[in-house]
């Protein structure tokens, strides 16, 4: 894990309340991968004291190295609020690569990607990685699947955060959204559903959505993983403020997610 106070390179609003900040670390840069996260705190103050977690969007290369990361995030409260205020030639702490990557999904035909509100923000470089377009974390590029679709549901229009991103990357991507503003009315999962069963699913967003993606996974009889949203205090294990309760062997337990996830089986998991 590194640790640094690192440049902001760009910070631009990419929809309502969206933005990315693009952080100038090369040492992060070249170990993360798709699924893990960062934190990032303000510097110079203690309000707010504590860093918040954010997924890795895309790493940035110069020179075919990696030089920088992005991050994209939704203002919903102070930090948030504070970081949008954030200028490029500023400082941010950051510090990561934290958590696991996505769980190996094998070398499927087809992988959908199932997203709600922000959670689109983990599966720009998961996507690359799966289409062998990019390699991360010093893994060489190795195509794991030939169609990778983004299922994205949001509130409204105003709000869909990042579709040229991920068609320009070769996804194909499908739209939903609570009032009919953009793609299809009504939830993303309805959508995913409407389309028949496929690969893999890897979902991130809202617990709601992502319990009815594993029942929707279950029903196919096919993989499913999420990426769990749960607000993290520490991000290394040390305050276990966000567990998440799992199925094992032996009985129910609950796993930290900063350390055993943000990746989970959704099969394993227990839904409450």
């Amino acid at each position: 894990m590194f640790h640094r106070t690192a440049r902001v390179l760009e910070h631009v609003k990419l929809a309502e309340r969206t933005l990315r900040v693009r952080l100038q670390c090369p040492e992060l840069a070249s170990a993360i991968r798709p699924g893990q996260f960062v934190m990032l705190r303000l510097p110079n103050t203690t309000d707010p004291l504590l860093g918040r977690p954010f997924a890795l969007y895309d790493t940035i290369l110069e020179d075919g190295k990696p030089v920088a990361i992005d991050v994209v995030y939704l203002v919903v409260g102070k930090m948030t609020g504070r970081l949008a205020e954030v200028r490029a030639g500023e400082l941010l702490q950051v510090w990561g690569p934290l958590g696991k990557p996505f769980l190996d999904v094998g070398t499927p035909e087809r992988v959908a990607l199932v997203a709600g509100g922000i959670g689109q923000t983990p599966f720009l470089a998961y996507a690359r990685e799966l289409l062998g377009t990019r390699g991360f974390g010093g893994v060489a590029p190795r195509a794991r699947t030939k169609k990778v679709s983004l299922y994205y549901g949001m509130r409204s229009a105003n709000l869909a955060a990042g579709i040229d991103d991920f068609r320009a990357a070769g996804i194909d991507v499908h739209l939903a959204s609570d009032d009919g503003s953009i793609g299809t009315k009504g939830f993303v999962t309805q959508l995913l559903e409407s389309h028949g069963k496929t690969g893999p699913l890897v979902g991130c967003g809202p617990e709601p959505m992502l319990h009815a993606l594993a029942k929707l996974a279950a029903k196919w009889d096919v993989p499913c993983q999420v990426s769990l949203e749960t607000p993290m205090a520490c991000g290394v294990g040390i305050c276990f403020s966000c567990v998440a309760k799992v199925k094992t062997d032996d009985g129910d337990d609950y796993k930290r997610v900063c350390i055993d996830g943000p990746c989970f089986d959704a099969a394993k998991l227990v839904w409450e």
